[in-house]
Order: C-alpha cells, then sequence, then structure tokens
C-alpha cells in the first residue's frame, strides 16, 4: 500500500462535467428537500475527506450540547463519488441540509439557486470575515455580493522531497530555499532537478553520458498535466510567477487567458523537462497515485503538492520528507495558488435555522481549534492556524513553505467563474495533448477562443 494515498483529495480531477448533471437540475429546479433532514431538530451534513471525519464529529458533539434539540447526522462520502451523489440528492430533495463545497463547483450552484445567502441567516450573518484568513470570505462571495460558503480550511502549494536524495546529491536545504526559475534555461531550479536525476546507470542528469531515456530517478515528478484548468498542483505556481493569471479579473472573470505568451512560454519550459529526462513521460505513473506516489516509490527526487497532502506525506514510511516552498519567478517571488473549501446551507432546507447555527458553529473558535489539533488541513480561522503548524512540526514536517505565501500575500487564487465544468472539459485534454505529443503551448490559443465563446453566449 502506497503510504501517501491517505488523504483526501483536493485538486480537482481531470474530467467533472459528468459529476454534475446541471440539466437535470434546471429541470427540477433542485425544489423541495423533504426528505433531507425527518425533522427540525435534524441537520444532514456531508462531507467527503474522511480524515476530517473524527475532528467534525468531536464538534458536532459540542454544538448538540450547546444546543439542546439539535442533531447533527454526519455522512461521509469519497471524493470520486460525492458530487454526483450531491446533485442527485438535490434532484430527489434527499440531498443535505449542510455540505461541503468547493469552488470549482459553488458558481453553477449559486445559478441554479440550490444555495442559501450567509449573510441573509441569522446565525451566519453574525460571523466576522476578519476571523478567517484574508482573502477566503472573497472566494465564497458571488458577483452579487452575497456569501455562498463560511470557510473551513485553506491550502497552497509548496514542493515536498526527499531529504536524503537531496543530500546524497551534495546539496543542502539551503539550495532549494533560494531557488528561482525563468523560462530561457530554468534557473538554479533546473540545475538542482538535473542534479538530482539519475538514470540506471548512475549517472545524473546535468553529467556526460547521461541516459534520458533510461532513467531511475527523475529530478522532478508530475502525474497530472493540469489536474484543473488551472495547473493547481502542476504548474500554476510558475505561471503566476512569470505574470500570468487565468482570467481578466481576480475573481469571476468573464474572460480566460490562455492565449497570453507569458502562459505559453512557462508551459513550452515546464514540459521541455521531460524532453531533458528530467520529468516524467506523460502516462508513465498512474495519475491516481500522484506525485505522492512517485515520491513514496523512489522515482521521484522532489514533487509539487499541496498543503492538504502534509499530514500523508508525514505518515511515510521509509521516506526522510523535507519541505519547501515554490522558486521565485521572473517577477522575484514564490507564487502558490489559494484555495478553501466551506460549508454550505441548501436554501430548500426545512431546518434553515439550525442549518446555519451549525455552519456558524463550524467556523468559531472552538470547532476550528479541534480541527487543527486533528492536523489534516489548516483550518480557516487566523486563530487556529499556529496550532495546525504545531501538529505538523511534531509530525516532523515544517508547514512554513506552505504558510509563508499567505504571510507574505504572495498567493493567487483559483479560478472562480461560470463554466467551470466546460472550461476544464476543454483545457484538459488540450494540457495533456502538449504534455503527450510536445505540441507548442500556443497551440492553447483555439481552447481559449472556444472558452471564451462560452462567455459570449451566456451574456
Amino acid at each position: 500500500m502506497n503510504p501517501f494515498r491517505i488523504s483526501a483529495r483536493r485538486a480537482l480531477p481531470a474530467r467533472i462535467g459528468a459529476a454534475l448533471t446541471v440539466a437535470a437540475l434546471a429541470v427540477t429546479g433542485c425544489s423541495g428537500q423533504a426528505g433531507n433532514s425527518g425533522g427540525t431538530g435534524a441537520i444532514d451534513y456531508w462531507l467527503w475527506d474522511t480524515n476530517q471525519l473524527p475532528a467534525y464529529q468531536k464538534c458536532a458533539e459540542m454544538f448538540e450540547a450547546e444546543n439542546p434539540g439539535q442533531e447533527v447526522r454526519i455522512s461521509q462520502t469519497g471524493w470520486d463519488d460525492y458530487w454526483t451523489k450531491l446533485t442527485a440528492g438535490f434532484i430527489a430533495g434527499t440531498g443535505p441540509d449542510v455540505f461541503t463545497n468547493h469552488v470549482s463547483k459553488y458558481p453553477q450552484f449559486t445559478e441554479l439557486e440550490v444555495l442559501a445567502p450567509l449573510d441573509e441567516l441569522p446565525a451566519t450573518a453574525e460571523v466576522d470575515p476578519e476571523d478567517f484568513q484574508e482573502g477566503l470570505t472573497d472566494l465564497w462571495t458571488g458577483p452579487d455580493g452575497h456569501q455562498y460558503g463560511m470557510p473551513k480550511d485553506w491550502d497552497t502549494i509548496g514542493m515536498f522531497y526527499n531529504q536524503d536524495m537531496v543530500a546524497d546529491a551534495g546539496l543542502t536545504p539551503a539550495d532549494l530555499a533560494g531557488w528561482s526559475w525563468n523560462p530561457q534555461d530554468g534557473g538554479s531550479f533546473e540545475e538542482i532537478v538535473a542534479h538530482l536525476t539519475v538514470d540506471k546507470n548512475g549517472v545524473r542528469g546535468d553529467e556526460p553520458g547521461f541516459d534520458k531515456n533510461n532513467v531511475e530517478v527523475y529530478g522532478f515528478g508530475l502525474a497530472s498535466a493540469g489536474g484543473d484548468n488551472a495547473g493547481q498542483a502542476q504548474w500554476s505556481s510558475f505561471a503566476a510567477s512569470n505574470g500570468w493569471t487565468s482570467t481578466n479579473e481576480r475573481l469571476w472573470g468573464n474572460r480566460y487567458q490562455y492565449d497570453d505568451p507569458k502562459l505559453h512560454e512557462t508551459l513550452d519550459w515546464f514540459f521541455s523537462l521531460t524532453d531533458k529526462g528530467y520529468m516524467p513521460r506523460y502516462g508513465q505513473f498512474n495519475e491516481s497515485e500522484g506525485t505522492s506516489g512517485q515520491l513514496a516509490s523512489g522515482s521521484a527526487a522532489i514533487v509539487p503538492d499541496g498543503a492538504w497532502m502534509i499530514t500523508a506525506y508525514a505518515s511515510s514510511e521509509g521516506v526522510n520528507v523535507g519541505t519547501a516552498r515554490t522558486p521565485a519567478g521572473p517577477d522575484g517571488t514564490s507564487k502558490a495558488m489559494l484555495n478553501g473549501l466551506a460549508d454550505s446551507v441548501v436554501k430548500d432546507t426545512d431546518n434553515p435555522d439550525g442549518a446555519a447555527q451549525w455552519v456558524a458553529f463550524l467556523g468559531s473558535a472552538a470547532c476550528q481549534q479541534e480541527v487543527a489539533t486533528a492536523g489534516v488541513v489548516f483550518p480557516a480561522r487566523r486563530d487556529s492556524t499556529p496550532i495546525a503548524a504545531e501538529v505538523y512540526r511534531q509530525k516532523g514536517i515544517d508547514p512554513a513553505p506552505f504558510m509563508a505565501p499567505v504571510e507574505e500575500d504572495n498567493t493567487f487564487y483559483v479560478s472562480v467563474t461560470t463554466q467551470g465544468a466546460d472550461v476544464t472539459a476543454l483545457v484538459v485534454p488540450a494540457l495533456e495533448d502538449i504534455w503527450a505529443n510536445r505540441l507548442p503551448a500556443s497551440t492553447l490559443n483555439k481552447t481559449n477562443d472556444a472558452i471564451n465563446v462560452l462567455f459570449e453566449v451566456e451574456e
């Protein structure tokens, strides 16, 4: 068993369109939740992360003790089935009162009017947005000015690496802490990755005689061309530090920018690491295993991944794991995508007061500190982040590389727009084609045109 595959998936899968039967929702109007709670004192709460379930069960017990007569019933379903089950529940009127939501999904849910505005519910309206890490409430505020999710956690992207491989190569953590990249020659980042790459004859990637077609250890791991529609845990940090933004607005843009030459030169360099033998070929490793599987097996020395995987890496056996920030780019900064899950209230719940009280409690110090001590995610509240950080340190993983972008305001948002499923369905195959067949990234121009037509039709 791969010791890294114990954490719930947070980055988006390659295909998400099928998960939302939007047409069916539009027909039904998602009216009525007659079967969702069975009584005004019951609150059905759905989530997908099995690792967070124990902490939230404790939160439910605390909530019930403070609110006699209210009962929280938690259901956990794995990511791959979660959204299908949720959508089916909306259609049939058997869905939850409250559920864990993802920023890629909620724009479509708001369009279909299945989410209750939290600012209009007394209990949630009283929660102070300043209690949370900066930007998290903004992520969950729609273009209509209403808030549709109570921040529950946050994550950024960093690098995990095999400390023994780094030391054997004569490198130090300081070398990784100070690395940088550029689209011309890859900078010190590419130099490090090349040196950590080793072929089956023991020759390093920067040594004469290196055989790029027979690699034993890749300096840099990769399992997906883009994961979601913006390379969240793959290449997004590189593109952002080269001046690229995915849309014309930080949030709720109506034009994508996959035609930006800054993105093209980033991707052309990034995927050239495969040509040089420093990064795996398309399809060489099982995407479901992720880059974590490559680090666990010793197939890669450094891999990019999200903060939601810290505990999984800390639980590894036989691998001495270190962490580093993403390399500084041409703009001189180390960038990381900021994402955050939230809890949403279903508009047609038959227990709106109880649902709102539960969501407010989920964002409280009491519950968030319980989540922090579990050491699975960074809770959304500012006062809970240090608690989670200390738990990570006790597990042997330095969380600082994931916290620094937030502290320095060097983060950028995951794309939040309408048409999210359609955008992903168009972009992911195009990215896979670039990696698999090594097409120039400028081929994304046609994809970008097709995407932006969606917004013209919408208007």
